[in-house]
């Protein structure tokens, strides 16, 4: 079992080597949660996740006839950012078996770290086989993303920093994919403070750790927002520490996940990826358990596709009634569309798209429906803008 001087040792190895990511506490996210919130940066790493942790702690212990092989690793994304940037740091070849879903800008990332890419399967599971059969093939040495004692021990010193910072904290909430990261952290947190509580996020369409740890068979879903704990199979070793150290671990939705990111955005004015705003996601959708205690959410990884970014952003200003999108009924004759768009700027809403529906509409023949997106300032202007548009004479229905 890996105990808290492995942890100590791998700490020692990283330094000079990775940022010291800050760790402060949030007034805000606290307000809005109930819980007193202290951030972990994670996502401030060169690489943008805490990957780069157990990938450096490995990479450094290699024999000299191991890093001549060179090295190979199958992830998603995060690890093999980790795992490339610190091979060409180091001078070793690095081959890296990616799913065939992960993120363009992941790939590109790792690409520009001098990996060599190969992108096989359609999950990490596949992803895994093919990178085993490569090892083999080639006498790579085997970088496994979370079940590796050498790998949960640079995860874990994470916990480390975070409890010298904000010695206070009570409560770690971590989320979970393979495991790597919240073995490594509560094997340090848990020699350190014995009394801490350590709580597990995983996404309900991946939830394989916990049905692991609580013995149930939730179904397994094929895609997940945070791509970065979308694992099929937990890790024999991170799974063993967890089922002795870990208090809990609780199940967040895909909305969970998007609402927590886009808040991230709005209100720490950082950008991070689905599965590293999880802990979050669990802290926003369980307010009750957490109320009160002194929590420590890992940010923890910082990779996100632009295009999906803007797609969780649009949303979230749907679910904030910030953007609208209403049916506004009236007669087909020159001027109307004038009228409806002076009405929504007389009452302040901007138009972000109009779209005339003559064809596919029940309405009769001589009128039109159009439909408007707009953008308010939320719900109590929405009313504000469909109250106007029926003094104007016009039939208008938000569309939720």
């Amino acid at each position: 079992m890996i105990e808290l001087a492995h942890i100590q040792a791998a700490a020692e190895r990283l330094q000079g080597h990775l940022l010291r990511t800050p760790c402060v506490a949030s007034k805000t996210l606290s307000d809005i949660t109930g819980a007193q919130v202290f951030l972990k940066f994670e996502n401030l790493q060169f690489t943008a996740s805490f990957k780069e942790r157990g990938a450096c702690n490995k990479l450094s212990q290699l024999s000299a006839d191991e890093r001549a092989r060179g090295v190979i690793a199958m992830s998603a994304g995060n690890h093999a950012q980790g795992v490339a940037y610190h091979a060409q740091r180091l001078g070793i070849r690095a081959v890296i078996v990616m799913p065939r879903f992960t993120p363009g800008v992941k790939i590109e990332r790792t690409r520009g770290f001098g990996a060599e890419i190969v992108l096989h399967g359609d999950t990490l599971d596949e992803a895994r086989s093919h990178a085993l059969l490569l090892a083999q093939a080639q006498h790579l040495v085997f970088v496994h993303p979370y079940d590796d004692p050498d790998i949960v021990a640079g995860q874990g010193t994470v916990a480390l920093e975070m409890l010298a910072d904000a010695p206070e904290l009570d409560t770690l909430v971590v989320a979970i994919g393979g495991g790597g990261l919240i073995a490594g952290m509560a094997t340090a947190a848990k020699a350190i403070h014995p009394g801490i509580e350590i709580i597990g996020v995983q996404a309900t369409r991946f939830p394989a750790m916990y049905n692991a740890i609580k013995g149930t068979h939730l179904p397994q879903g094929n895609s997940s927002i945070a791509e970065g704990i979308a694992v099929g199979t937990p890790g024999q070793l991170p799974q063993a520490i967890i089922k002795r150290l870990v208090d809990d671990i609780v199940l967040v939705d895909e909305g969970d996940i998007e609402q927590a990111i886009v808040m991230l955005l709005e209100v720490e004015k950082t950008l991070v990826e689905g599965a590293g705003a999880a802990g979050l996601a669990a802290l926003l959708k369980y307010p009750a358990r957490f109320k009160g205690k002194k929590v420590g959410l890992v940010l923890c990884g910082g990779n996100i596709d632009p295009l999906l970014l803007a797609a969780i952003i649009e949303r979230g200003m749907v679910r904030a009634g910030r953007l609208a999108r209403l049916k506004v009924s009236a007669r087909d004759i020159p001027g109307t569309l004038a009228l409806i768009t002076a009405t929504v700027a007389a009452a302040g809403a901007n138009i972000n798209e109009v779209h005339h529906q003559r064809a596919f509409t029940t309405l009769a023949a001589q009128n039109v429906e159009i439909e408007l997106v707009i953008q308010t300032r939320g719900p109590q202007h929405i009313s504000e803008v469909l109250a106007a548009l029926q003094v104007a004479g016009m039939d208008a229905q938000w569309v939720h």
